[in-house]
């Protein structure tokens, strides 16, 4: 299947010698929902702005559908619907004045389907940008991006700021449009129990590199938990947990079956021991 969207060797440095990326390469195919999962200041704002065209590669590329984005802008954003971390909504103007403005700044946007996620959320369409609350003013930014009707929504952590409520609704309206739409999505967020339900696939990013990417259920299915002084399989790393007991993560062996949420922690932990480590399940 070929992929939607492509990182090729990918590094970026920025002012200082800060390497944001460190030459990762990774695929994810057209459909379903990828969680791009990583701590803060782990390159996941970096990967999805150079996929959108707002930072140059340093080495390598990227592609959407097929498209360099750096090459051919205009092109690769026909295929991008894109929520930044803070929704960039206009205080002055309602929202249906952005409405209005999508329509004129992309004459294929679907008004109609746009007006419709608002209006099944209780989102006045006459309410001001700044009267709205932060839930809401995502939803919108959310709204804008699915009438694109775009092949790609690339969301650079929009459930930051969010209360628990509001996050859940927010997946709830993107879990249904890419479902229903047939688009693929790739949402980053440093919290795993955010994604967890919503999310096909997984691409763990740890100090600019790929530590982890596989399907959620690959992922699931061939990693373990095991006492630290007790693990046998080939372990990834070991951390602790709430309670302090040294537990380790590994692949297949014996013990209890990791959760999502213990699996990236795993691999997060080994990119701190063995940096430059990449795994496929």
């Amino acid at each position: 299947m070929t992929p939607i969207l492509e990182a090729h060797d990918l590094a970026k440095r920025y002012r200082r010698g800060v390497w944001a990326l460190s030459g990762i390469s990774l695929e994810i195919p057209p459909g379903g929902i990828t969680a791009l999962v990583g701590p803060n200041a782990a390159g996941k704002s970096t990967l999805i702005k150079t996929w959108v065209g707002f930072e140059r590669p340093t080495r390598g590329s990227v592609r959407v559908a097929g498209i360099d984005s750096w090459k051919d802008r205009a092109a690769a954003l026909d295929h991008i619907g894109y929520v930044p971390q803070s929704p960039a909504l206009y205080d002055g103007l309602s929202v249906e004045d952005h409405l209005d403005m999508a329509v004129l700044l992309r004459p294929s946007f679907d008004r109609t389907l746009a007006g419709e996620r608002l209006d099944e959320l209780g989102i006045p369409r006459t309410a001001g940008a700044r009267d709205l609350s932060g839930g809401q003013q995502a939803q919108v930014a959310l709204a804008l991006a699915l009438g694109t009707r775009a092949d790609v929504l690339l969301l650079d952590e929009p459930l930051a700021s969010l209360d628990p409520l509001a996050r859940r609704e927010f997946l709830h309206v993107l879990t249904d449009a890419v479902r229903t739409g047939g688009a693929t999505a790739l949402l980053s967020s440093h919290i795993v129990t955010d994604v967890e339900q919503a999310c096909d696939r997984l691409i763990v990013l740890g100090i600019g590199q790929v530590l982890l990417q596989a399907s959620v259920a690959d992922a699931v299915a061939s990693h373990r938990i095991a006492r630290a002084d007790e693990a046998v399989g080939e372990i990834i790393a070991t951390f602790a947990e709430p309670g302090g007991e040294r537990v380790a993560l590994q692949r297949d062996g014996d013990g209890r079956a990791a959760t999502l949420e213990e699996i990236v922690l795993g691999y997060l932990a080994s990119a701190r021991t063995s940096p430059g480590r990449e795994h496929a399940a």
